[in-house]
């Protein structure tokens, strides 16, 4: 089947360091006939963030705070079960890692800059809202009577 199609990119030259990666199989309870019993397909991978020194200490940083709630002493881990090929599988757990990371370490937004009301747009609303008012006020049955 030949070699992975690593490196994973998480962005620009930064990637997912091969050696820093620990591969689990396991059976997978996916879809498959009576060899499914007896093949591996189900892949975890995980991934030192915490101890990792293949991240700039900013993005490490980041990823530790946003991660937070998914990693498990610092490990980060993904599993992958949707394909019935270990190989197919190994591929999609190491892609949704990178993607992961990726969002993790992106810089936060920058602030939004609130933009300020053309005093045009300002007066028209006032003057269709005195223009309403005075269409109701007509509106009473005062003299009518």
């Amino acid at each position: 089947m030949g070699r992975m199609s690593g490196p994973y990119f998480i962005r620009g030259s930064v990637s997912l360091p091969e050696a820093e990666l620990i591969w689990r199989f396991s059976r997978s309870s996916g879809p498959g006939g009576q060899h499914v019993n007896t093949s591996d397909s189900q892949v975890e991978l995980r991934f030192d963030l915490a101890g990792t020194e293949a991240l700039p200490p900013v993005w490490k940083e980041r990823a530790l705070q946003r991660l937070a709630g998914r990693l498990a002493d610092g490990v980060l881990s993904v599993r992958s079960s949707e394909h019935r090929s270990q190989w197919r599988n190994r591929e999609a757990a190491a892609v949704r890692l990178a993607a992961l990371l990726a969002e993790a370490t992106a810089p936060p937004p920058k602030p939004r800059r609130p933009t300020r009301i053309p005093r045009g747009i300002n007066e028209r609303r006032l003057r269709e809202k005195k223009q309403r008012s005075e269409t109701k006020r007509g509106r009473t049955g005062r003299d009518w009577g």
